[in-house]
């Protein structure tokens, strides 16, 4: 099967802001980066588009901008559902005691990304300025607390003793400043679990063996015959967005010599003000980077599987634009996205056919050469539609990539071009990789309205169509804003994820985005880690701190989210 790859195995509440509107109108611990911990509310503002619309990514128009009105800081006041564990739960604990592994968690809305055990200390005297209550499952409680070594609180509202796992993390989706500890196995995609220590149990960074995590408690174990999590066992994998290698990223990489490997060379930076204007109106930040160069590498490189999606064909024979857009990239060029640990990109997108038929066709040939594997577009319809097959973990993971964007870039049986997304070809796809044996199917497409964060109703029908049809879960791209994230039927969809790799540096927005971090086990996704970035020197994503710089596009995020995200 074309483009499969085996790699071995490696082992504060976001508050909701918007931008301001000018005149004139997607860390969290990870792979080698530690980012600060603190930071409070921003209340929220509107922000407008520009009243011309930028020559973007493609030919269609911009759209408006977020719809208005303010965005809550409370994370409950944004969905209109309840967080809950999945049906796969495990059973109450009823075994003998032994050493379990427990684990500090709080809202998945959360900025944070570490706890401590003086933090719990001043939780339970009252004295944080993060949370207002430990919560603990009522069975549990008592062990945890002597592992803690603490005492229960003078002030009994100092602690919330839940009746099980499920009624705690629906707890924790309406109460954001609530810290909580759990066993390792009650951990799921819709709670963050925090480092202890400097050590993290999920993500790419993660202990290399349960006996390396610091944290544990003397409790029942398992007896229903069901495996405890075990982060040798687990596997990540990392989404970025929308990677374009002509324009802006060319003149960056090649006329002024910083070579293929600058983009993912990235680590951490904040920004310092804002000048104006770009040509389109905008305000656009200054920026500064602060240290730790190599983070986005290393989370790459450290990912079982690393994805993206390749806005620019890369024929043979290709051609620099200094502006406008059509792109092509240097085929040279990719050598930088296999260096750092790319392992996927799709295709299907608006672009794609931008060098010809026959473009996309070297374009494939191209990515193979250096090891990637892609999928979303072909010689012909049938190749266009055939998912890329993976491995991680012990997985096959398939992954469909299609446009919605570019019809007149549809391949045919006789044409080479991209696959279309309608809910009857993700049923048959979905299905036939499926029954190819995939445990893990992925639905990446390039959709929805650029320079908008909010999806409108026909992309929501075709996504839920998708997920009813089987699919795991769906990352989108194409707005170049980081969008909105959904749940339906309990399985996640990411609108966009906005910029990776691209020159677009008219207006914040466009230079920032987020890049995903997934945790799962087996077949079952069980921790989720957005991590914002922007974009420096018009072709490097740089981490910034979610709860400060990066406040901002989150808040776009989750403020986009309202109603539909149930964690």
């Amino acid at each position: 099967m074309p483009g499969v790859r085996a790699r071995p195995l490696r082992g504060g509440t976001i508050p909701f802001v918007k931008r301001a509107p000018v005149a004139v109108v997607l860390v969290l611990i990870g792979a080698a980066i530690l980012v600060p911990i603190g930071g409070g509310l921003v209340g929220s503002v509107g922000r407008s588009n520009p009243s011309s619309a930028p020559a973007g990514a493609s030919a269609t128009p911009a759209s408006s901008a977020v719809a208005g009105g303010s965005a809550s800081a409370d994370p409950s006041a944004t969905s209109g559902q309840t967080a809950s564990p999945p049906a796969t739960t495990p059973a109450p604990p009823s075994g003998p005691p032994g050493d379990v592994a427990i684990v500090p968690v709080t809202t998945f809305r959360s900025a944070y990304s570490a706890t401590s055990s003086d933090e719990v200390k001043d939780v339970l005297a009252g004295k944080s300025n993060r949370y207002e209550a430990l919560e603990l499952v009522e069975s549990d409680a008592d062990a945890i607390l002597a592992a803690l070594g603490v005492d229960r609180p003078s002030d009994p509202a100092r602690l919330v003793l839940a009746a099980n796992a499920g009624t705690l993390s629906s707890d924790l989706a309406k109460n954001r400043k609530r810290l909580a500890i759990v066993r390792a196995d009650d951990v799921w995609e819709g709670i963050r679990a925090l480092g202890w220590d400097g050590r993290a149990l999920f993500g790419v960074d993660r202990v290399k063996a349960l006996a390396d995590w610091p944290l544990t408690a003397t409790l029942p174990t398992r007896s229903d015959g069901g495996a405890a999590y075990d982060p040798q066992a687990a596997w990540t994998l990392v989404a970025g967005g929308d990677i374009m290698l002509d324009r802006g990223v060319a003149k960056t990489l090649t006329v002024e010599g910083k070579g293929a490997d600058f983009p993912f060379d990235g680590g951490t930076a904040r920004i310092t003000g804002h000048v104006c204007c770009s040509q389109f109106g905008w305000k656009t930040p200054t920026m500064a980077r602060t240290g730790n160069a190599g983070a986005v590498r290393s989370l790459l490189e450290g990912a079982d599987l690393a994805i993206a999606n390749f806005e620019n064909p890369a024929p043979d024979r290709f051609t620099w634009h200094t502006k406008g857009v059509v792109f092509s990239a240097d085929p040279k060029l990719i050598d930088g996205l296999a260096r750092a640990g790319i392992d996927y990109v799709s295709i299907g997108n608006n672009h794609i056919r931008d060098a010809g038929g026959n473009g996309i066709v070297q374009t494939i040939a191209n990515l193979e050469k250096r090891g990637l594997a892609s999928s979303g577009a072909g010689k012909n319809l049938a190749e266009a539609r055939r998912p890329a097959v993976l491995e991680a973990g012990g997985q096959k993971v398939a992954i469909l990539g299609y446009d919605t964007v570019a019809k007149y870039y549809a391949a045919s049986a006789t044409r080479a071009g991209s696959a279309q997304l309608t809910a009857a070809a993700c049923r048959a796809d979905v299905a036939a990789a499926r029954k190819a044996g995939a445990d893990v199917v992925i639905v990446f497409p390039h959709w929805g309205t650029e320079y908008d964060a909010t999806p409108f109703g026909g992309q929501q029908r075709l996504a839920r169509a998708c997920i009813d049809a089987g699919a795991d879960m769906i990352i989108g791209n194409h707005a170049h804003w980081a969008g909105a994230v959904e749940t339906y039927d309990g399985k996640p969809i990411w609108y966009a994820l906005g910029n990776f790799v691209f020159d677009q540096t008219w207006s914040e927005p466009t230079m920032e985005g987020m890049t995903l971090e997934l945790t799962f086990v087996g077949n079952d996704l069980r921790q989720v880690r957005m991590r914002p970035h922007i974009i420096l020197d018009r072709a490097q994503p740089n981490f910034m701190d979610p709860t400060g710089d990066g406040r901002v596009v989150m808040g776009q995020v989750f403020d986009a989210s309202k109603g539909l995200l149930d964690w």
